[in-house]
């Protein structure tokens, strides 16, 4: 291993909880919070669920990356992570990932509830176990099942303030669980070779280019006409259907353009498929703002 200075192993613990993704995460949780208390949440159990919510999904990524250890040292894209550098023992990470969901767990238990902890504990019992070592190298649709517990933030949230769980938060689980394939592929079809490479079966590297942007624009549609569902179930003000009709239009363009591109002969990277991941993020950002500012609205 490396030797390294205190301030750069602590760096190195820090991106094995892959920040950017738990900063996703994050954005899909606390506007929640504001719809289950039709406003501003009570301050502690926002405070809390966020606090713990974050070492909850710091705990299954760093897992996932000692799992995927071998793969990351393969791919362009994550042969800088702190394991794949020999940043960090594989050992120190199992134990800190496992340190982790345990501190994560115990925390939403005691200082939120209990619902939200099995929620959690869930979430990173799913994405170690069912996504990254059943699915990731096994199937084609390892993102589509896998991606459950990139939706269980939503369900924490609303069960941080309500203590339970009700239809209104399945809906937007449902945004997230549609959301995600798509999301997904086209950052796949970037790294197609990557992926291939450290034979991960991603459904770009094993299907035509044509099969995956139908599914991605069937994906899409099922993710905007559930988005528009939040309106009835939620009882929503007129902002949130506007704001997730726009956005929805947006992500459908945007999605369609890439098969116009391909049907006009233009293929692989040249259909520039990161421009629609890009969007996609902003998508689920803005969609999820707008449910915090109609919930002060009601």
């Amino acid at each position: 291993m490396e030797s390294r200075s205190i301030g750069g192993l602590v760096k190195a613990y820090i991106a094995l909880t892959k920040p950017r993704i738990i900063e996703q995460l994050l954005i899909t949780t606390l506007p929640v919070m504001f719809l289950a208390a039709r406003g501003l949440p009570p301050l502690w159990p926002a405070v809390a669920t966020l606090v713990f919510g974050t070492l909850s999904a710091g705990s299954a990524n760093a897992l996932n990356c000692y799992i995927d250890r071998d793969i990351d040292a393969t791919m362009r894209r994550t042969r800088r992570r702190p394991l794949a550098r020999d940043q960090v023992s594989p050992h120190a990470a199992l134990i800190f990932g496992i340190v982790l969901g345990a501190l994560s767990t115990l925390g939403l238990g005691l200082t939120v509830n209990w619902v939200s902890a099995g929620l959690s504990l869930s979430a990173i019992l799913f994405y170690v176990l069912v996504y990254s070592l059943l699915l990731k190298r096994r199937t084609a649709q390892n993102i589509v099942w896998g991606g459950i517990a990139g939706c269980m933030p939503v369900m924490i949230g609303w069960s941080g303030v309500t203590g339970r769980l009700d239809w209104t938060p399945l809906v937007l689980f449902g945004v997230v669980f549609l959301w995600t394939p798509p999301h997904t592929w086209t950052l796949a079809m970037r790294y197609k070779e990557d992926y291939a490479a450290a034979k991960v079966p991603m459904l770009p590297v094993v299907a035509t280019e044509r099969r995956v942007l139908i599914e991605c624009i069937a994906y899409t549609w099922a993710t905007v006409l559930c988005s528009l569902l939040l309106w009835p179930v939620a009882g929503t003000t007129l902002l949130y259907p506007a704001v997730a009709g726009v956005l929805g239009a947006v992500c459908l363009y945007e999605v369609h353009r890439l098969l116009r591109r391909h049907n006009a002969g233009i293929r692989g990277l040249d259909l520039r498929p990161m421009r629609f991941f890009h969007w996609s993020n902003a998508y689920l950002s803005l969609l999820f703002l707008a449910v915090a500012i109609d919930s002060l609205l009601v």
